[in-house]
């Protein structure tokens, strides 16, 4: 067991000290118990080392923000028990870690298993939403809905133990940092990046997954030019738990089988084993599947001219976090040629050169952005600005304050339509989807 600091993850070690480190990491809402049944089997061959989540499972509330934040403190925390070399297997947002590790910290990775996983999870606007239920209503909504996002109706029916113990794991998270790792998978994208993994990968996916699944697996696979391919029948979102077997044996049969040797530390090169590995898991997807893209790829970003960097992209970045993707895709959907230039002066100025200054943040520019629209009676831009205050962390409360204010500065005329418009956001923003 560990005590951690804002730098490190909590964590615990199981098996003999002598063996290779293999590190399971969880998924959201989750514990490191979610892995309790296949650590019996896998210490067998390996020193287990999980960790929690911030604010999941006891852990101290140090919220992170990014994918990039969580594995910077993974690594904080192995470099503090000496552990260099690793096989790593993460479970949707610990896959995200995973796939992390292969792309910034290669030489630490000997091999990777991705199980429920994506390149991208969902779109950005699902995650922020998500956080703001969390914001208004706590995670008992979220908590509720867990057994039939994360396993099989049959598994949930069979098993009401397993399934209360889900309900509980999420509802003892702490909100902030649920809400924090939300702004982390809405930010994953690594589409782009995914031909520069170069460990041997087995990409597990449960046939029945419909949050990660097969279909995100397939783009995995198509993406890492070493990757496998393993799919287990009868089972959804957290497939160690609802197939620990299956799950058990596949991760056994993988890292077993595909553990790169170290880096060279005088060349920095990587020695090739004398043979090729020979897969014991499934293939690859069969050739049709792989004829065209399974899914889309975010090309590469070119990168910028020399000199001063164009706000344009800063611009757009800050836009889709603020009002979300649809939002932005929808303005700039309906440009023309007469308006077109307007979405680009916006773009550039309004959300590139203002509101990515670093000089306030971003709830206290939705206050004095909400106060302005108040004050011009620019209700529609209010209505999207309402929203956007409620992703950039406002809550409603704080929301009706800034109004109070505005009524008293503005004129109450203007604040009663104001909080017409702010109330119907409100309402549809915060209720829980069942």
């Amino acid at each position: 067991m560990s005590e951690t600091s804002p730098e490190t993850l909590q964590y615990r070690f199981d098996g003999p000290e002598h063996l290779p480190v293999l590190i399971l990491g969880p998924s959201l809402g989750t514990t490191w118990h979610m892995w309790d049944r296949q650590i019996p089997e896998l210490i067998k061959h390996w020193r287990v080392f999980r960790f929690d989540l911030p604010g999941h499972g006891g852990a101290p509330a140090y919220p992170a923000g990014s994918v990039n934040d969580l594995t910077t403190r993974l690594l904080a925390t192995l470099e503090g028990l000496g552990v260099q070399r690793f096989g790593y297997a993460g479970c949707a947002l610990g896959g995200a870690v995973g796939i992390e590790l292969a792309l910034r910290h290669p030489e630490r990775l000997a091999s990777l298993a991705l199980i429920a996983a994506s390149p991208r999870f969902g779109t950005a606007d699902e995650f922020r939403q998500r956080g703001v239920i969390v914001r208004t209503n706590g995670l008992d909504p979220i908590a509720r809905t867990s057994p039939e996002r994360w396993f099989t109706g049959g598994f949930a029916a069979a098993q009401p133990a397993i399934t209360e113990w889900a309900v509980q794991m999420v509802r003892t998270t702490d909100p902030g940092c649920y809400i924090a790792a939300c702004e982390a998978l809405a930010s994953f994208d690594v589409r782009a990046e995914l031909g520069r993994v170069g460990v041997p990968t087995l990409v597990l996916v449960g046939s029945d997954d419909q949050v990660t699944g097969p279909a995100e697996a397939r783009t995995l696979v198509a993406g890492i030019p070493d990757a496998r391919l393993a799919v287990v029948p009868g089972a959804s979102h957290l497939v160690p738990v609802e197939q620990p077997a299956a799950v058990t044996d596949l991760l056994v049969r993988h890292f077993s089988t595909a553990w790169q040797p170290a880096f060279e530390t005088s060349t920095g090169q990587t020695a090739l084993p004398a043979a090729a590995l020979k897969p014991v898991l499934s293939p690859a997807p069969p050739q049709p599947l792989q004829s065209g893209p399974v899914a889309e790829i975010a090309p590469v970003v070119a990168p910028p001219a020399q000199g001063r960097p164009d706000p344009y992209d800063a611009g757009i970045k800050v836009r889709r976090e603020v009002l979300g993707d649809a939002h932005v895709d929808r303005a700039l959907a309906q440009a023309d040629d007469f308006s077109g230039d307007f979405q680009e002066f916006i773009t550039r100025y309004a959300w590139g050169e203002i509101w990515d200054r670093p000089g306030l943040d971003r709830r206290t520019r939705s206050c004095v952005t909400l106060t302005a629209l108040v004050a011009g009676g620019h209700l529609d831009e209010l209505a999207f600005h309402t929203r956007a205050a409620l992703r950039n962390g406002l809550t409603p409360g704080e929301i009706k304050e800034v109004l109070l204010q505005a009524a008293v500065y503005c004129g109450v005329p203007a604040a009663n339509s104001a909080f017409k418009v702010a109330q119907q956001v409100i309402r549809e923003e915060t209720t829980p989807q069942e």
